[in-house]
């Protein structure tokens, strides 16, 4: 007989730098999406279009949700979600923007090590999920 495995959490951190190439298309998509919800309260659709309106990141924002990011994947529920989205000034070739450093300045493989003596892990190498592909998002919310 078969006993299924125990549940345990994982949290997996994404970071996405994404090049608005023309803010005014997510910004018609992000409206379009608002007037798409029929069931949203006048006053909230309101917020939603001038805050898209006023801002490209909030745009995407609104079009990106995580929990379509792992909607499909099997044997997995999410659990929590949050996210944010603001506009940055990005140099690929600066030190800064280094894949394999945490926030904090740690190398990912130091993060993992302390990960790992606190009981969590990272997913994959260098902050990807291992397995993944192509999929990804970020959002505010």
């Amino acid at each position: 007989m078969n006993t299924p495995e125990a549940s345990r959490f994982v949290r997996l951190r994404v970071e996405l730098v994404l090049e608005v190439g023309d803010g005014d298309a997510v910004t018609r998509a992000a409206l379009r999406r608002i007037a798409s919800e029929s069931g949203m309260p006048d006053a909230e659709r309101a917020h939603a279009e001038s805050a898209v309106t006023d801002d490209t990141a909030e745009a995407l924002a609104y079009l990106v949700d995580p929990f379509d990011l792992v909607s499909d994947v099997p044997g997995i529920e999410l659990q929590q979600a949050s996210w944010t989205c603001e506009q940055i000034d990005y140099d690929p070739d600066s030190p800064e923007w280094d894949i394999d450093e945490d926030d904090d300045g740690e190398t990912g493989e130091e993060a993992d090590d302390e990960d790992e003596e606190a009981g969590t892990a990272e997913c994959g190498e260098g902050g990807r999920p291992a397995g993944g592909g192509p999929r990804g998002a970020g959002g505010s919310g």
